[in-house]
């Protein structure tokens, strides 16, 4: 096993600090988790994976090495390395025996508040002083699940996308009392991963991608209503004039509508103003059409195979974008003016966490700042304080 040393930079003073981190404990072994724990093994890690039923892990170590056995026939790996990476997880139920000689641990259980505080009151009494946690939620905040724990300044956390197999991006997410050292051992532990990490500076509803993704779709909905625009032009205008990979409406049926749903429900909790609930969303959630995964969402899909949506340059010219810009800029500038995060880490997720290939404030620009402004002005009017521009806007125009 490779030792992983760690650069701190602890309170100003710069030192090589030697703390080996070596063995790491996945809780949880649904997608996310057996992906995390496999990507980790495969940077050399010995992982502990550890879910509440057996059952849960065969299946978890199944799909870890039908995954592995694939990179090995389209030979990215050879059997001998995937054979290897695989030796490095164990699977376990008992948690105190999963974290005896964990150094740090990265709870992947859904996202469901009480849950995840139970899971750490759990694993706070089992787990070394010295032990990190991080937590792979993408919506909830970081210091209250922190504060339940004795150990609020070696509490992080750690949002890796789906697939993390292929997913590049890592959002990085300190607590009100996270340590510096925390926070530089998590970040060396997601580039010897091969991952590329940006930072959420606050713990902010939503984070970064979230905050930008997740409110566009329920904005995507309102301009369906208020355009009369149909769904293939919604989603044409995003992917030929916005520089998506698919359309909005296409990556939110690609996610799921539970995933949407709970982030939205989360978000707007904590923050009215990050989010417009659309009614569509709930009712959606609420009826099963949870998107690919359930055969309908905003599209209906006929089997499991993944089945793009036909998308043109033409569809595209009849619906302006303005509106869709307008709402994902006016985040990525709350995220600014707020300190949450820059422009350059904001392109730099928007790039690896949500496809795209245009620079956002390289299509505001385009489209012109001043005439984004006044569309703000005028939905805020006629639809209240949600669409004021953040002030960062104002100053661009």
């Amino acid at each position: 096993m490779e030792e992983h040393h760690v650069d701190i930079h602890y309170k100003g003073l710069r030192n090589i600090a030697y703390m080996t981190i070596s063995n790491i404990t996945v809780l949880g072994s649904g997608v996310m988790g057996h992906g995390i724990a496999q990507v980790s093994a495969t940077a050399g890690y010995n992982i502990v994976l550890r879910d509440i039923k057996q059952e849960f892990l065969d299946k978890a170590m199944e799909k870890i090495r039908w995954s592995l056995d694939k990179m090995v026939s389209k030979q990215k790996i050879t059997q001998q390395e995937a054979d290897s990476i695989y030796s490095r997880i164990t699977p376990m139920v008992d948690l105190a025996e999963s974290v005896k000689d964990a150094h740090l641990v990265i709870e992947v259980v859904p996202e469901i508040m009480e849950l995840k505080k139970k899971v750490y009151a759990e694993l706070d009494a089992v787990a070394g002083t010295d032990v990190i946690f991080a937590s792979n939620t993408s919506t909830l905040p970081i210091t209250e699940i922190a504060n339940t724990t004795s150990r609020p300044d070696k509490f992080i956390g750690i949002h890796f996308f789906n697939p993390p197999q292929l997913m590049k991006l890592v959002e990085i997410i300190p607590g009100q009392k996270t340590s510096n050292e925390t926070v530089n051992i998590t970040q060396n532990y997601v580039n010897s991963v091969k991952k590329q990490a940006v930072m959420c500076r606050r713990d902010v509803p939503g984070f970064i991608i979230n905050r930008l993704f997740i409110p566009m779709v329920h904005e995507a909905c309102y301009i369906k209503d208020r355009t009369g625009a149909t769904l293939e032009e919604i989603d044409s205008t995003v992917k030929f004039k916005m520089g998506f990979p698919m359309g909005i409406f296409e990556l939110a049926d690609f996610t799921g509508m539970d995933v949407i749903h709970k982030a939205t429900t989360e978000m707007y909790l904590r923050d009215k103003k990050v989010i417009r609930p659309h009614v569509e969303i709930e009712k959606m959630f609420n009826e099963k059409k949870l998107g690919q995964k359930s055969g309908e969402g905003f599209y209906k899909y006929s089997d499991d195979k993944y089945e793009r949506v036909v998308l043109s340059e033409e569809l595209a010219d009849k619906c302006n974008p303005i509106q869709l810009v307008a709402n994902i800029l006016n985040n990525a500038a709350w995220l600014i003016t707020n300190k949450a995060s820059d422009m350059e880490e904001i392109e730099k997720a928007a790039r690896l966490g949500l496809g795209l290939q245009k620079p956002l404030f390289e299509t505001g620009k385009n489209i012109g700042f001043q005439d984004i402004v006044n569309e703000l002005n005028s939905l805020a009017k006629q639809n209240g304080q949600f669409y004021e521009p953040d002030p960062l806007l104002v100053s661009m125009q």
